[in-house]
């Protein structure tokens, strides 16, 4: 495939999230009340949606766009530790789930990020969230997936390819940390 054709895959995939806005506004909405509300988002995600975690728990403590105070966030997936010896005493289902026991509160936002929407770790913490009080938010593809059905809130990215989803999902990030630097400020 030339550059060119994938540039042009990424737009036509890019153009489609206008068909998600709904959802995504919704889960705007929620991340900005959880945060006014004094509580915390936290991430979680494998792989390459670790990563995308890290990143957006990082545009939340750090900055954005505006530089302003920092926001309670955190990501499940830095503190290797801790998910070594819990995948080793209890199960790598259990990495996320275990840490959400440990530091979540009712009304905290959790968000799992995974390109095919079945991730167990995140299926796992997503009932513990259900348990606390955390509303979960399933950031996934377009296929409908256990992650989708089982969160109280869900954005599917309009692709079924994993390069793509993973495109979308940091774009679908980025104007989550947008939305709530402009309302928080």
């Amino acid at each position: 495939m030339k550059f060119s054709q994938y540039i042009l895959t990424s737009k036509d995939n890019l153009n489609k999230l206008d068909d998600i806005e709904n959802s995504v506004h919704e889960v705007a909405e929620k991340l900005i009340e959880c945060i006014l509300n004094g509580k915390k988002v936290i991430f979680c995600g494998n792989g390459g949606s670790a990563a995308d975690s890290q990143h957006l728990a990082a545009e939340f403590m750090g900055r954005f766009l505006i530089d302003r105070k920092p926001l309670p966030s955190i990501a499940l997936t830095v503190d290797t530790s801790a998910i070594t010896a819990i995948g080793n005493d209890y199960g790598y289902d259990q990495i996320f789930a275990r840490q959400l026991k440990g530091i979540g509160n009712e009304g905290d936002v959790l968000v799992g990020i995974s390109t095919s929407g079945s991730s167990k770790n995140i299926i796992q913490a997503f009932q513990t969230a259900s348990e606390i009080g955390i509303t979960s938010v399933a950031l996934t593809g377009l296929k409908e997936s256990e992650m989708s059905s089982i969160s109280d809130m869900s954005i599917k990215a309009p692709s079924n390819e994993t390069n793509f989803i993973q495109e979308m999902h940091i774009m679908i990030g980025h104007y989550l940390c947008l939305r709530v630097e402009e309302s928080i400020l």
